[in-house]
Order: structure tokens, then C-alpha cells, then sequence
């Protein structure tokens, strides 16, 4: 599954949910307050023991924790299952700036450039302390820890230009450790690999 579509469709799917019970809850409140107020009732009616309204109250908040967690868990498999032919791109954080290692070691500071079409995967690690690697656009948000290597991967479909920021407050140039992903048609991106800059 695409990492984007999946984590795009846990937070809808998540948030439908919370908005239907919202309004499901509102409606039942209001319709109790009318019609099992005091001057109607003025003897409240005892529903202990009522295996029914027990049985609904138990499954139907279990069986929706469940399906919510099913959609987020497929979505997590998806942020971590890594196709086999994807492009292996080292990502350093250090303060303050993000450092990009290529696979012909090529080296770049604040610029990723990947090629269109292809799954791109980034292995993170932080040089020093605490940082957050977070490309908003392509939901990847990871975070970098000295001595503890990780990563993330996206399916780069799209040309254009992105933001990546560091999302922990790592020292007190934190706010400028920004950088830029840019996809590229293929034949740019293999001409930009080779030119020394």
C-alpha cells in the first residue's frame, strides 16, 4: 500500500467515525433529555441486569476500537513494508541541518533529489542529538536518535518541490534546520547524480 493512502485513509476513516458517534451521542442525549425528563418521569426507571443494553454497550465500542485499529495498523505495515527495488538514500541530522549520503556517495546538505516514479527509502540516523525527520507532504514523520539507526520510505509520484523539517526541538537554531525535497524526471535526476557541485 502507498504510505500516503494508507495513513490518509486511517485519519479519515478514524475521524469518520469519531464525527458519526458525535452526532449518534448528541441525538440519543437529546431525545433522553425530552423524553425521560422529570415531569414525564418523575421515577427514574432501573435498567441494572439489562443483558441487552450490556451486551450493546460492550461489543459495539470493542468491535469499533478494533476496526479503528485494524485501519491504522495496515496503515503502519504500509509505512514500514519497504518495496525490494527501492533507492537507498542515507539521511544524517546533525545541528542544524540534514545531511544526504547517494548510493554513488554523492553528498548534498538541505537538498534530497530522488528521481519521479520511484519508491525512495531513507536510512535515518542522528550525528549528535535528538532531531525529527518529517516530510508533511508524504506523511513521513521519523525520529532520529544517536546510535539507534532507522528509517522510512515514499513513493516519489509526484514532481515538484517539498518541505522536510525537523519536528524536535534540538538546540537553539532548531526552527533553520529545514530542507528541500525535490523529485525529478529520471534522466534529470541520473544527469544531477553525476555533476559535482
Amino acid at each position: 500500500m502507498d504510505p500516503v493512502r494508507g495513513v490518509d485513509l486511517a485519519f479519515w476513516y478514524i475521524l469518520g467515525i469519531s464525527v458519526l458517534l458525535l452526532i449518534a451521542i448528541t441525538v440519543v442525549m437529546i431525545y433522553f433529555v425530552i423524553r425521560y425528563r422529570r415531569s414525564k418521569h418523575p421515577e427514574p426507571a432501573d435498567i441494572r441486569d439489562n443483558l441487552n443494553l450490556e451486551v450493546v454497550w460492550t461489543v459495539l465500542p470493542t468491535l469499533i476500537a478494533l476496526t479503528m485499529f485494524w485501519v491504522g495498523w495496515k496503515s503502519y505495515i504500509g509505512l514500514r513494508d519497504v518495496p525490494e527495488d527501492a533507492l537507498e538514500i542515507e539521511v544524517a541530522g546533525q545541528m542544524y541541518s540534514w545531511i544526504f549520503l547517494y548510493p554513488n556517495e554523492k553528498e548534498t546538505e538541505g537538498e534530497l533529489v530522488v528521481p519521479l516514479g520511484k519508491a525512495v527509502k531513507l536510512n535515518i540516523e542522528s550525528w549528535d542529538v535528538l532531531h525529527s525527520f518529517y516530510i508533511p507532504s508524504y506523511r513521513i514523520k521519523v525520529d532520529a536518535v544517536p546510535g539507534m539507526p532507522t528509517y522510512a520510505w515514499f513513493m516519489a509520484d509526484k514532481v515538484g518541490e517539498y518541505d522536510i523539517f525537523c519536528t524536535e526541538y534540538c538546540g537553539i537554531e532548531h526552527a533553520y534546520m529545514l530542507a528541500k525535497l525535490k523529485i525529478v524526471p529520471e534522466q534529470e535526476y541520473l544527469t544531477w547524480l553525476e555533476t559535482e557541485e
